[in-house]
């Protein structure tokens, strides 16, 4: 892109013999500004200079990230990534870095950013990091654009192990008999298939085939957008009899499944909502839906099931996720330490050996006993 539009300016930004020129137009209309690129383009075919005493114009990090936000993240995000990524430049990126140019934003600069941000704020070492992961994406993309000629390193904070929650099969029973009407009926889903929310709020009928006794994961519904699967896997999932009938009970001719207001997709804070409140009837911890779907997982790892399957189940690109959120259940891994412990492994034979020699004995000295008597 050769002309571009700065705040209330047209630029004309090209190169020419590995050297690149930015000038702004005097013209400042686009139309204006193509014909003055033209003009200079012509000046530079003839060998002729067109460096004046005007400053090389510098780019501010407000300028770049709009710039990226609007031809690259527009064109290749989705729906709700897009809301997320605006939201982060507006909000709290463009506020700290906006006016600074861009070639002076500085591994020391983001080092500061940093220490603001965990001295003031409640953020969490992830939430600062997701936003340091921004802040490197328009940094990445002015490195592209040849707007700065080296890309500051940007070091993300070290985050703690994420603790994982999930219910035992006596909870998830609980639970499921203090939930009620659809809100029963995702969860008894979510449990028995692994699927995310926005995965449950997009399921339609056309996804359901009842001879097969499957479902099919095309899109999910995110802060109201529909769109592909996270990491745009779509993925078969096997139907279990309980879901079968709990779907046969709640077919109609709306297109989605868990629907409100006469066929729209169920809202995400509503829901959670009501799954807080089945948790309260249930004496539970509060819970997320994530929850049920780390519970899938664990309860199918405790089962001996392979990490692959579950991988697949779940819709996961790298099989490193999966593994964090398979759990083998204390038991197992109980047995399998005992595998290497002698004493462990001989310890039934060595007690049963121990109890039935006292009986002998007891049995001994209780004849002896009697017949001394006699």
């Amino acid at each position: 892109m050769t002309v571009i539009k700065r705040g209330n300016s047209y630029w004309i930004d090209i190169g020419f013999n590995h050297r690149r020129f930015r000038k702004r137009s005097p013209a400042n209309t686009f139309k204006g500004a193509k014909n003055y690129e033209l003009f200079l383009r012509q000046k530079l075919s003839k060998g002729e200079s067109i460096i004046n005493n005007e400053h090389d114009y510098r780019y501010t990090f407000k300028e770049i990230a709009l710039q990226w936000f609007e031809t690259i993240v527009k064109n290749n995000n989705k729906p709700s990534e897009i809301s997320n990524k605006k939201y982060t430049l507006n909000g709290c990126l463009i506020p700290y870095f906006g006016k600074m140019t861009i070639d002076n934003i500085s591994s020391y600069t983001i080092e500061q950013y940093k220490s603001k941000l965990l001295n003031k704020s409640q953020l969490s070492p992830k939430s600062i990091n997701n936003r340091l992961s921004i802040l490197s994406c328009c940094l990445k993309q002015a490195l592209e654009w040849d707007m700065i000629k080296m890309m500051p390193r940007i070091k993300p904070l070290k985050v703690q192990p994420q603790k994982f929650d999930f219910l035992n099969e006596a909870e998830i029973e609980l639970l499921l008999k203090n939930s009620y009407g659809d809100h029963h009926d995702m969860i008894l889903l979510a449990h028995q298939t692994g699927l995310r929310f926005g995965e449950i709020a997009g399921l339609q009928w056309d996804d359901i085939d009842m001879k097969q006794r499957k479902m099919t994961i095309y899109r999910s519904v995110v802060k109201g957008f529909e769109g592909s699967p996270k990491n745009n896997r779509i993925r078969i999932i096997p139907l279990t009899n309980s879901v079968i009938e709990m779907l046969k009970k709640r077919l109609s001719n709306y297109k989605y499944i868990f629907h409100v207001d006469f066929g729209k997709p169920v809202n995400h804070f509503t829901c959670l909502k009501k799954l807080y409140l089945s948790c309260k009837k249930a004496g539970l911890r509060r819970i997320s839906w994530h929850v049920l779907r780390h519970t899938f997982a664990s309860h199918l790892a405790s089962n001996g099931v392979s990490v692959f399957a579950i991988k697949e189940l779940l819709g996961h690109s790298d099989i490193k996720m999966t593994m964090r959120y398979s759990h083998p259940n204390y038991t197992l891994l109980k047995s399998a330490i005992e595998c290497i412990d002698p004493f462990s492994k001989f310890n039934g034979t060595l007690t049963a050996q121990i109890e039935n020699e006292e009986k002998i004995y007891a049995n001994i000295k209780y004849n002896f006993c009697r017949d001394a008597g006699n």
